[in-house]
C-alpha cells in the first residue's frame, strides 16, 4: 500500500469512527428535521437542529477536530493491526438452527455486530459485514478477520437493532442487502431516514426516543440514552439520535451500550432496570483526544457496576483499526481489572456462541497472537 494510500485510509478511519468533527451549518431545524422530534428523553435544540447529550459536568472536552484529523493523517500507529490470524468459529444455518428454541443466544460475528436468537427468532445489533467500515471499499479501516457465516447464508431477521449512524455501526450493503430480509428495524431518532435512502420499506422502521419502549412479538425493547454522537458527512454531525438498548426476552435482560463514554446515564439505566443478565459494554476505540465518546476499560467497568449487570461481554475490539491504542490492549486491560474485581466476563471468539443461564469457561484467545 502507497503512503497516500494508508493515509486516505486513516482519513476514512477517522470518519468511520468519529464522523465529522464540526462543519455544521447555520441553518434553521425545518428543512431537516429527523422524522419524530422528541416530546421528551433526548435533548433536541430547534435552534441548531441537533441533538445533544445529557448533561455531564464531568465529562472531559475532545481535541479540536484539526487536531484529531492531524493526528491521523501524520501520526505513527504500532501494534494496532493484529499480525497473527484471528480465531474465527465458522458458523451455519444448520448449527444456528440447531440452537434451543427456548434460551437466549448470543453469537459475536465482530466489533459491535452480533446475531442475537431469542426464544427461537433471529435478531440482529449494528451488523456490519463489509471489509471495510468506511464511506468506500477502496480505503478506510479493513476487517482483521472475516465474518463467521456469509451475508447470504444469515437466517429469516425478525428484527435489526442499530445504535447510531456511524460506519462502523451501519453499513450500507449489509442494510442494502437486509432491507427486504429483515421484518421489523428498530433505530434511534432521524436514522430512520438513513435507513429509507438505502431502499428499506418506512413501514418497517420504528424510530424511538431514548426511554421510549416497544415490543415486536415476544421481545420488549426499550432505546436508553448514552453519550455519544452522530454524522456520516461533513453537514450532518448530531442530525439523527444515538442510544443504548435494552432487551428483554423471556425473564432475561441484555443490554448493549452502543458507542459511549461514561456518564451518569448508567446508573439510571441500572436503576430502573434493577439489572441486566448480561451487558454488552464498548471496549476499544478510546483515546485522550476523544475521552467522553468512547470508554477506557477501567470506565467500561464502572458502567458495568452501574449497570448492576452479572455477566460483562465486551464489544467494539478486534475487527477494525480505528484508534491509536494496541489492538490487544482492550481485552488485557479489561480482563485484568475483571479478574482484580471478580466481575464475570466473557470475551469469546468471533463465531462463538453465548447462551444466556448457561455455564462457560471464558478463554483469553488473545494471549498467544501478535
Amino acid at each position: 500500500m502507497t503512503f497516500l494510500r494508508k493515509r486516505l485510509a486513516r482519513m476514512f478511519g477517522l470518519l468511520a469512527l468519529l464522523g465529522a468533527t464540526g462543519c455544521a451549518t447555520s441553518e434553521t431545524c425545518s428543512p431537516h428535521a429527523p422524522v419524530g422530534i422528541p416530546a421528551a428523553g433526548a435533548d433536541f435544540s430547534t435552534a441548531d437542529c441537533r441533538f445533544h447529550n445529557m448533561a455531564n459536568p464531568d465529562a472531559k472536552p475532545s481535541e479540536s477536530g484539526w487536531k484529531i484529523w492531524s493526528r491521523f493523517v501524520t501520526g505513527t500507529k504500532e501494534g494496532t493491526v493484529p499480525v497473527d490470524p484471528i480465531p474465527v468459529r465458522v458458523l451455519d444455518r444448520p448449527s444456528l438452527d440447531a440452537l434451543d428454541p427456548s434460551a437466549n443466544h448470543v453469537v459475536r460475528l465482530g466489533h459491535s455486530s452480533h446475531l442475537l436468537k431469542l426464544r427461537g427468532k433471529y435478531w440482529l445489533i449494528d451488523p456490519v459485514f463489509s471489509q471495510r467500515a468506511s464511506p468506500v471499499q477502496w480505503a478506510g479501516p479493513k476487517r482483521f478477520h472475516p465474518t463467521p457465516l456469509p451475508l447470504t447464508e444469515l437466517p429469516p431477521i425478525e428484527g435489526l437493532i442499530l445504535s447510531h449512524d456511524h460506519y462502523d455501526h451501519l453499513d450500507v450493503a449489509t442494510i442494502t442487502y437486509l432491507r427486504a430480509r429483515v421484518q421489523r428495524y428498530f433505530v434511534p431518532l432521524g436514522v430512520g431516514q438513513r435507513l429509507q435512502e438505502m431502499g428499506v420499506p418506512a413501514d418497517r422502521i420504528e424510530e424511538f426516543d431514548w426511554w421510549q419502549r416497544g415490543r415486536y412479538g415476544e421481545v420488549a425493547l426499550t432505546a436508553t440514552p448514552a453519550q455519544h454522537f452522530s454524522g456520516r458527512g461533513l453537514f450532518d454531525r448530531d442530525r439523527t439520535l444515538w442510544a443504548s438498548w435494552v432487551i428483554q426476552s423471556g425473564p432475561e435482560r441484555i443490554f448493549y451500550s452502543g458507542d459511549s463514554g461514561y456518564f451518569p446515564g448508567f446508573r439510571q439505566i441500572g436503576e430502573r432496570f434493577d439489572g441486566f443478565d448480561i451487558a454488552l459494554m464498548e471496549n476499544g476505540a478510546y483515546d485522550t483526544y476523544w475521552p467522553s465518546v468512547h470508554m477506557q476499560p477501567e470506565e467500561s467497568i464502572k458502567a458495568f457496576e452501574d449497570l448492576r449487570g452479572k455477566l460483562l461481554y465486551v464489544v467494539h475490539n478486534s475487527t477494525f483499526d480505528l484508534a491509536f491504542h494496541t489492538w490487544r490492549d482492550p481485552l488485557d486491560r479489561i480482563s485484568a481489572l475483571a479478574a482484580e474485581k471478580n466481575i464475570a466476563l466473557a470475551t469469546p471468539e468471533i463465531g462463538e456462541v453465548l447462551t444466556l443461564g448457561k455455564p462457560r469457561e471464558n478463554v483469553l484467545w488473545w494471549k498467544a497472537l501478535r
